[in-house]
Order: C-alpha cells, then sequence, then structure tokens
C-alpha cells in the first residue's frame, strides 16, 4: 500500500474513533502539500467538520496525533485552518526509492496494454549526413515512442528514407564530376559525409554558373534554371526514372555509403527503428493509389494531366497529387507511405509524424486526402509540430556546408 493510502486508512481509522464516524477511505481527501507549507502530504479536514462538531483547527490536530501514533512512517505534523499537513520520514522515501530501483517494470504500464501506434522521426534526405536538426527530430521522435510504450502501447518506430530525387541527383552528378573515384575507404569520411561534400560542391558550382549566365547577360530566373549542372542534374534525374542501370548503379552505391554513415550515427545516439520505408519504393505505391482515386472519383484530372484533389469543400484548396508529366510529388510518396503502414500493420491505431511546424498545412492536407480515399484511421493521425531554431543569421543551409 502507498504511503497516500495508508494516510488515507489512518484517517478514517481516526475519525471513527474520534467522532464514531464510519466513513470510507476513498472519500478522504490525501494530496500534495502546497510548496509554501512544511510537510509532505495534506488531508483535507473541511467535509468531517460536520461531524466533529468541533473547529478546522481542533479537528485537524486530533486527527493529525492520532496518525502519528499509528503510522511509524509519519513523524509530524502541523495544521493550517481546515489542513493537516503531515511530515513523512526519510526514511520512507529511502525505502520507497530503493524498491523503485530494484523493480525494473517500475512505472511502466502493462506492455502492449494499450493500442498500437507508430512514430515516424529522422526521416532524412540520401545527399548529406543527419545535421543538427535531425538530432532535435531523433531525440523528440524517439523520446514520444519510448514514453508511449511505457503508457502500455504497442509502439513502431519508423522512418522514411528520401533516397530519390533531384536532391540526390546533385549530389551524384557532382561526384561524378569531381569525385576523381573518391571513396570513404580512400578519403577516411564516413560516407554520409562523403556524399554531403558533393552536395555541397554541387551548390558551388551551380552559384558559380548563374553568376556566369547573369554576366553574359541572362536574368537570373533563366540562369539558375539553365546552368550546366542543374540541367545535368534534371537529366539524371530522368535516367533513373527510366531505370538507366549505370545511373542506378552510381545511386544505389552513394545511398550505400550514406546508410553506413547513418548507422553509425544513430548508433552513436542511441536511436532504434522497428521498420525503414524508403521513397523510391513508397512513391509507386502512392501512384498506385492515386489512380485508385481517380477511378472512384475522389481525385480528378486537369487538362494537362495533373491529378489534384478538391478539398475547397473542406475550407482548402485543390491540391496536386501527381504532375502532368507523371513523376510524383511529395504528396504523392506521403499518401503511398501511409498507406502501406497501414497495410504493413493492421491493427495500427494512428501514426505520429515528427515534423517541423513549416509541415503544418501538408499534414492537415496529407491526413483529408487519405480520409476521402477510405482510410478512416488517417482522422486519428497526429502531426508531433515543432519550432525551428535559427542561428543570429538565419537558417542553417546543409548546402551551403
Amino acid at each position: 500500500m502507498d504511503i497516500d493510502n495508508k494516510v488515507a486508512a489512518s484517517a478514517a481509522k481516526a475519525l471513527l474513533n474520534l467522532y464514531s464516524i464510519n466513513i470510507s477511505v476513498d472519500s478522504i481527501q490525501v494530496q500534495e502539500t502546497k510548496r509554501e507549507f512544511e510537510g509532505d502530504l495534506t488531508v483535507v479536514v473541511f467535509p468531517f467538520l460536520k461531524m466533529s462538531k468541533t473547529s478546522p483547527e481542533n479537528t485537524a490536530t486530533a486527527l493529525g496525533e492520532l496518525i502519528v501514533k499509528d503510522l511509524e512512517e509519519v513523524i509530524g505534523f502541523n495544521v493550517v485552518k481546515g489542513f493537516l499537513n503531515l511530515e513523512i520520514a526519510n526514511s520512507y522515501w529511502i525505502q520507497f526509492l530503493n524498491n523503485a530501483l530494484n523493480k525494473p517494470s517500475y512505472g511502466f504500464s502493462e506492455r502492449n496494454s494499450e493500442n498500437e501506434v507508430m512514430v515516424e522521426y529522422s526521416s532524412p534526405n540520401t545527399n548529406k549526413p543527419l545535421h543538427l536538426g535531425h538530432l532535435r527530430n531523433n531525440f523528440l521522435g524517439y523520446s514520444v515512442a519510448k514514453i508511449l510504450e511505457a503508457n502500455g502501447h504497442k509502439v513502431q518506430k519508423v522512418q522514411i528514407i528520401n533516397d530519390r530525387g533531384i536532391h540526390i541527383c546533385k549530389s551524384m552528378i557532382s561526384w561524378k564530376h569531381y569525385g576523381e573515384g573518391e571513396t570513404p575507404e580512400t578519403s577516411g569520411l564516413k560516407g554520409d559525409k562523403l556524399v554531403g561534400k558533393y552536395y555541397v560542391k554541387f551548390d558551388q558550382v551551380y552559384k558559380s554558373q548563374v553568376a556566369t549566365l547573369i554576366e553574359e547577360g541572362s536574368d537570373k530566373e533563366n540562369a539558375e534554371k539553365n546552368a550546366p549542372i542543374i540541367i545535368e542534374a534534371r537529366e539524371l534525374l530522368q535516367k533513373w526514372e527510366n531505370k538507366d542501370p549505370e545511373t542506378r548503379a552510381l545511386w544505389e552505391m552513394m545511398n550505400s555509403w550514406v546508410y553506413k554513415g547513418f548507422e553509425h550515427t544513430y548508433r552513436e545516439m542511441g536511436v532504434t527503428f522497428d521498420k525503414l520505408y524508403y521513397e523510391s519504393n513508397t512513391y509507386l505505391n502512392g501512384k498506385d493509389e492515386i489512380e485508385k482515386g481517380l477511378n472512384s472519383g475522389v481525385l480528378f484530372k486537369k487538362d494537362d494531366g495533373s491529378v489534384w484533389c478538391d478539398l475547397t469543400p473542406d475550407g482548402l484548396d485543390e491540391k496536386l497529387v501527381l504532375r502532368g508529366d507523371g513523376t510524383a510529388v511529395y504528396m504523392t510518396q506521403d499518401i503511398g507511405t501511409a498507406i502501406l503502414r497501414y497495410q504493413d500493420f493492421p491493427d495500427l491505431d494512428y501514426q505520429i509524424y515528427t515534423v517541423g511546424n513549416e509541415q503544418e498545412y501538408h499534414f492537415k492536407v496529407l491526413f483529408l486526402i487519405l480520409d476521402k480515399l477510405g482510410f478512416s484511421k488517417a482522422k486519428s493521425n497526429y502531426h508531433l509540430s515543432y519550432g525551428m531554431v535559427e542561428l543570429p543569421e538565419g537558417k542553417m543551409k546543409s548546402r551551403e556546408g
């Protein structure tokens, strides 16, 4: 029996002895003593005054004297009007802490006694190493997952690895031009650091080429579109989409370097995952789900072939879910990933996405579209949003190193 219940039981016995009041233990209020008063636990005496037919101070004092005699854990008391403040012996707290220390399950609910939930966190790109933002995201998401586990939930800890797209091709084309065959082994760098080095190199070359085009008379917008290295990156992305063997081989090699680097960092952080999802797989699933949405009438196609979801009846706007040329957008991938997770974990109740607050609208739209596509569980999904931390000079940019 914990000390609160012991005090309540002793108070009930004292009331019976003093005033012949037979009162249930549950009806006696025992609470933590307010910080401005001496004591550890407080018994609220006011409810007993009609029966004791004496003042609050006298009733509390009489109760306190009997409780001190009855419980060895209570070594003193003081009275403040109708509040009996009890002092608990240090020996009790020491024993309490020792008991907690020797009970591994202390503070934990029964394992898997609550519904199954999923927590997504980290979710890096494979064109650079994990950075400060990822550290914060990982610690937040992993902590929430462990708290949910401690409260009895069956928790699936996952991440979506963004392993495709133009940003990945930027590192690839940069390495092709400037890498000279450099590898993690020859450079002594962690794989993700090495790939990140060429992502930074791409940005340096790109800015230089844009500046040159502007000097030659091009306007800024056209210069940014037509810099030779960005054109090459776009062409490389198209080759990747078309499953060009050489491009895919380079992509797999550089991604493998990054994954080894990530694994090292996660070990250092003490963070783990139960399942990994890859954008290069889930975006295809998203395309399939969008086709189903078209067939069911939930989604519609515009004249340019792009696919949209009309959210204006819900007070939002029309949302693009697939480009006219058939290529995916972020929403394509996220729809596919969310649905795939429900398929992988049929008992999953809801998903928690640990992502910064700049994506609040995105997730509001995602959950709504999923619901319209027939996945009503998505209404219970939760975006664990948090604010950005910036340097005095502004946002940190990994592409600038």
